[in-house]
């Protein structure tokens, strides 16, 4: 319900005044920004001491475990409290049916322990789907037309999530958008004593044209077969992701997230306002990429876009950000 008031009218009131100086701007901020709101993502690959360039990523790379663990320490010293891991699978290791993703010594695995060992108190959010580890590119099964199944996969994701939490991720991120699966998940956490272990539903998770370069960071472009539109949302709609959403929290989802960010502050707001419960958003590789184009470019400050565009999330109502730029930030925000 809007809240009418009579206002004073100008020169009574002057709406600068409270913008003339530092300290007065400072005092009336609506929202802040700190590293306690962000996530960030890291792309673990083989080897020991290696450090893979993302050349549509600049500024990113695949770290080997080692150099993970050595991410983990930067980002706890910066206080960022939890990463989000992603892992680019070895061909040889891909299939069909994804079954790496139920491996106990898998990539993701092996860095989460890692992590754990070295810096046990930055929180680690692991994705869950098949996306990283079929031949195909799809984040579930096929059928002999091609078609992602769901039930079968939904399957497989349980496996995947109580591999994840053996190895000590803290939040399952289930990133597939197949119907029931959160539901599903947590009862097998409960069931296997992972009461603790949380997961941020990718609830409104949209079939964008903003993911090229994380594809190219998990090894999956020029694999996917077809595209994801027959599971990931249409990005003309909004009421749906309020469906999705609910069904989700319905499931035991303790989180939601929406992804793309940018083109998608609405549904960020539009959640927010509907459930009031935390909500984050990825502030995904496209989006990042034109940041660090624009700022290439000479079209903008790098600085000044960062911090203006997590902004954004937080005045849309996100708790929290998963961004690329999250080291940076911070040591920006620090000082």
């Amino acid at each position: 319900m809007s809240r009418a008031f009579q206002s004073a009218a100008y020169p009574a009131l002057r709406l600068r005044r409270t913008r003339a100086s530092a300290w007065s701007r400072s005092l009336h901020a609506e929202h802040r920004i700190g590293p306690q709101d962000f996530i960030w993502p890291l792309f673990v690959t083989e080897g020991s001491g290696v450090e893979e360039p993302i050349s549509s990523l600049p500024g990113v790379s695949r770290w080997s475990v080692d150099g993970i663990v050595a991410r983990a320490k930067e980002a706890r010293d910066a206080g960022i409290p939890c990463l989000a891991l992603f892992p680019n699978t070895q061909a040889d290791r891909r299939s069909d049916d994804g079954k790496e993703a139920l491996n106990p010594d898998n990539l993701m695995c092996r860095a989460i322990r890692a992590i754990k060992d070295a810096a046990p108190d930055i929180g680690i959010l692991t994705d869950v789907a098949l996306d990283p580890y079929t031949v195909h590119g799809q984040d579930g099964l096929l059928d002999d037309s091609g078609y992602v199944v769901n039930d079968a996969t939904v399957e497989v994701l349980i496996g995947q999530s109580l591999n994840q939490a053996a190895a000590g991720a803290d939040i399952i991120a289930p990133s597939d958008m197949m119907d029931g699966r959160v539901g599903a998940i947590r009862a097998a956490l409960e069931q296997d004593g992972h009461h603790n272990v949380q997961i941020m539903a990718y609830a409104a998770k949209y079939a964008s044209a903003f993911y090229g370069p994380f594809r190219d960071a998990v090894g999956s472009r020029g694999l996917l077969k077809g595209d994801k539109k027959n599971y990931q949302m249409d990005p003309a709609n909004g009421a749906e992701a309020l469906r999705e959403v609910a069904l989700d929290l319905a499931e035991g989802a303790d989180s939601v997230m929406v992804k793309p960010g940018l083109p998608y502050l609405d549904i960020v707001a539009r959640v927010k306002d509907a459930f009031d419960v935390p909500v984050f958003a990825y502030q995904v590789s496209g989006e990042y990429a034109m940041i660090e184009a624009s700022a290439a470019a000479g079209a903008g400050d790098r600085d000044a876009l960062v911090l203006e565009t997590l902004m954004a999330f937080k005045r849309a109502g996100c708790s929290g950000v998963l961004t690329y730029h999250a080291l940076h930030a911070a040591r920006l925000i620090n000082g």
